[in-house]
């Protein structure tokens, strides 16, 4: 059987995230898949028994390919022993899990030289649910994310961490050979055709990457359910949100999201006479910003899907040969981690700007600054506005281009690397921060709601933000109420995307293909 390009099976976004979800399972290896990875391995095989080199079988790994290697055992503990050098906390374990199912997805489709014996195994390791704890520091993504997906690999050995859940369903570390006795496994041994096929691969950051972008998201969408929620609470002109404008320029992102925005607009808005013909931007300009944003989340999560779908290894089988190559560089998702940092600053510095114009008299209909009802005796909001604008300050520090602090490394090997996962990592920590934005506002949403005696009556989350952050009659600690409004937000967000994608949050995970 020649292994090409005719097979491959594709995932749309959504399915990466939800085939790797908690209850999802890997189905056996089929007929087909079986008889791909043997083709695999019988391509290797000759080459072998050609006396042809071959990179990590019969030579060295990195720099140190100009030697001869012998043992298939001996080197592929080398492999995951010398990489064993990452460091800081885990990832979460949510992405952990999704990074072996992106290793055992991509090492199905008979590229590398995987035995499907041993593919299953780590296969039912993983429906067992087995989790190896991570660490997120330490890799250059060039040879793929090799210090990351060495320590995964450990892990299955009894070596380092796993996840597992306590007594309270709370997600802890425990050392992972307490974890695989835990569930009835034995610990691995890693031959090196598998080992080098499961390190090399854009595995770990790809991992974060696919979760970031969905996150960022749901922010996206968040941020235009509170833009509909303000404009109507101020009777704001409703002329900026419709779709004729969206038609007239031609951006899917800006109709999509002036579409979110009139959503939450009330019946027959009108423009209150109040209120100027033309708001500031950050209202007016809504649908453009979001819509912009999205745009970029899109080509982002295209890049990423594309990756998740293929062949991240090196060598590969290819049409009955063994090709040398670069599969593992992670430029790809190293700028598609960027674009989403430089995107979701975007929507969260849009949604700071709201959370502006509404503690402002000149701007929210000459309403008490800060939307305190005891101007002077009482601050309100003034350090929720001060709180934001430092979230919004750190993530333009963690937006900032990793692909732009490339250093050469591994000798004379690595001179070009992507510095994938380092991006990854500081965006999902501008998510943290973006989320917490998008939870100031909430709160600022739910004073200005009781400020003006409108009804929270209406369907959304605004009832629940009213109960969360009840009228400031006295000034309080707000730091919690930003929390908890946040996680309601993102929990609604959450449910209208997977409205939008036609699944439902509930739904039970299918049985992944992989």
């Amino acid at each position: 059987m020649t292994i090409s390009a005719a097979f491959r099976a594709e995932f749309s976004l959504a399915d990466l995230v939800r085939s790797a979800g908690w209850e999802a399972r890997l189905a056996p290896l089929g007929d087909e898949d079986i008889a791909r990875m043997q083709a695999c391995a019988a391509t290797v095989a000759k080459e072998l028994a050609a006396d042809k080199p071959i990179y990590g079988l019969t030579q060295g790994f990195g720099p140190l390919v100009l030697f001869e290697a012998e043992s298939e055992l001996e080197q592929g503990d080398s492999l995951i022993s010398h990489l064993g050098s990452a460091q800081g906390e885990p990832l979460p374990p949510e992405v952990c899990r999704l990074v072996v199912w992106l290793r055992l997805n991509s090492m199905r489709k008979g590229f590398s030289a995987v035995s499907p014996e041993f593919w299953q195994r780590l296969a039912d390791a993983w429906n067992a649910g087995f989790v190896p704890a991570i660490p997120r520091h330490g890799t250059v993504s060039a040879s793929g994310d090799l210090q990351p997906l060495a320590h995964a690999a450990l892990s299955h050995t009894g070596v380092g961490e796993a996840w597992v859940r306590n007594a309270d369903g709370q997600w802890e570390t425990r050392p992972a050979g307490e974890a695989l006795a835990a569930l009835g496994l034995r610990p691995f041994v890693w031959p090196v055709r598998e080992a080098l096929a499961f390190v090399n691969g854009t595995g770990v950051g790809l991992a974060l990457a696919l979760v970031n972008q969905r996150s960022a998201l749901a922010l996206v969408r968040a941020a235009a359910l509170l833009t509909g929620r303000i404009n109507g609470l101020l009777g704001a002109n409703p002329e900026h949100y419709q779709p004729g404008l969206g038609i007239a320029r031609g951006q899917a992102g800006q109709l999509r999201a002036a579409g979110w925005i009139r959503a939450e607009l009330p019946a027959g808005a009108e423009r209150d006479q109040a209120r100027p013909l033309q708001e500031p931007y950050s209202l007016r300009c809504a649908p453009q910003v979001l819509g912009a944003v999205l745009d970029q989340l899109d080509f982002a999560g295209e890049l990423l899907r594309r990756e998740a779908n293929g062949c991240t290894d090196n060598p590969i089988v290819f049409e009955d040969a063994i090709l040398h190559g670069g599969n593992f560089h992670a430029m790809p998702v190293g700028f598609a981690s960027e674009q989403t940092g430089l995107a979701l600053h975007s929507a969260a510095y849009l949604s700071e700007r709201q959370l502006g114009l509404l503690v402002s008299p000149v701007t929210n209909g000459d309403l008490p600054p800060m939307l305190t009802p005891r101007p002077g005796r009482g601050a309100g909001l003034a350090g929720v506005q001060l709180s934001a604008t430092s979230f919004v300050s750190r993530i333009r520090q963690l937006a900032y281009p990793a692909s732009l602090t490339t250093l050469p490394t591994n000798g004379w090997n690595q001179d070009h690397v992507p510095m994938a996962l380092n991006g990854a990592n500081s965006v999902a920590e501008a998510l943290d921060l973006g989320w917490l934005v998008i939870g100031s506002l909430g709160v600022t949403v739910a004073q200005l709601t009781s400020m003006l005696g409108k009804s929270t009556e209406v369907p959304g989350p605004w009832a629940r933000l009213a109960e969360i952050s009840p009228p400031l009659e006295a000034d309080r600690p707000l730091a919690a109420e930003v929390r908890a409004a946040r996680d309601v937000l993102r929990a609604v967000a959450g449910d209208l995307l997977a409205a939008d994608d036609g699944s439902s949050a509930g739904r039970p995970e299918r049985e992944s293909q992989g």
